[in-house]
């Protein structure tokens, strides 16, 4: 712990005004156990939600890069939830933290928030057909779910990913299969999954009936949705993303994406504000 308070004072006697100590510990030492204890926990929070990132740095790398982290962004919040909140913004900041991997981490760090995020998120109420009824495309507004998280990324992170949490799952399965009367077995090197070629993609990553799903996109429903989500109108958003498309075909794929889109919740009625919004 540090020395001092945060208004000069010394950290043991201002721990002795409100802890006891006992016949080993001081009021410092007493408060300082939890300190650590909390310390770790926070490490492993970060180690648990970046699965992804650890494999890009591996274990060591990833160690320093959250001890500093959390060094320079430590908890505000009322859950750990939040500790990954300024983590992009940390590796903009000090990328030579993740060198030299750069760009991939801050992709994965992107992509893994963003499943923080459509775990926790609020959920506003799902548009409805009622909604939208004799209001013209030109000026029906349309918000997205506050978990639905949109990314271009420049690395393939999902399937990097995906093949991360099935090399992890291998092992835990491996270790629960061992009875107390087998042999001992040397224990396994852990495979390295090699990291992923740069490819552009779209992802949107959501939850849907509890549960967190990611689905890749092809540009022009990810413009479309990008555009709704900074407030553009309808017609606009459809107009910009959809330009040069045969008009046969792009009704048909309209219908087909909204459709989608209504069915997995992600589209909501913009708010209303004084008189009702049309």
């Amino acid at each position: 712990m540090q020395p001092r308070w945060l208004d000069g004072r010394l950290t043991s006697a201002v721990a002795s005004e409100f802890i006891k100590p006992n016949d080993r510990l001081s009021s410092f030492d007493r408060l300082e156990i939890y300190n650590r204890v909390y310390w770790f926990r926070v490490l492993d929070c970060l180690y648990d939600d970046y699965p992804g990132l650890r494999a890009i740095l591996g274990e060591r790398k990833f160690g320093r890069l959250a001890t500093a982290y959390l060094a320079k962004y430590p908890s505000t919040s009322f859950t750990l939830r939040n500790l990954g909140r300024h983590l992009e913004k940390f590796l903009r900041e000090e990328p030579h933290w993740v060198t030299p991997n750069e760009e991939l981490a801050l992709d994965m760090a992107r992509f893994e928030w963003a499943q923080v995020l459509a775990f926790d998120e609020a959920a506003a109420p799902p548009l409805r057909p009622d909604d939208v009824l004799d209001t013209p495309a030109a000026k029906l507004r349309l918000r997205l779910q506050p978990y639905l998280s949109l990314l271009e990324l420049n690395y393939a992170v999902d399937k990097f990913l995906l093949a991360v949490k099935k090399r992890e799952a291998d092992i835990l399965r491996d270790e629960a299969s061992n009875t107390f009367d087998s042999m001992p077995r040397a224990k396994k090197r852990k495979r390295r999954i090699r990291l992923p070629k740069r490819e552009r993609i779209y992802l949107a990553v959501h939850r849907h009936q509890n549960m967190l799903y990611y689905k890749r996109l092809e540009p022009a429903p990810f413009a479309i949705l990008c555009s709704l989500g900074k407030g553009r109108s309808v017609e606009q958003a459809c107009e910009s993303a959809l330009r040069g498309c045969k008009e046969k075909d792009c009704s048909r794929r309209l219908q087909e994406w909204f459709h989608d889109w209504s069915a997995l919740g992600w589209l909501c009625r913009m708010r209303q504000r004084g008189r009702a919004a049309g």
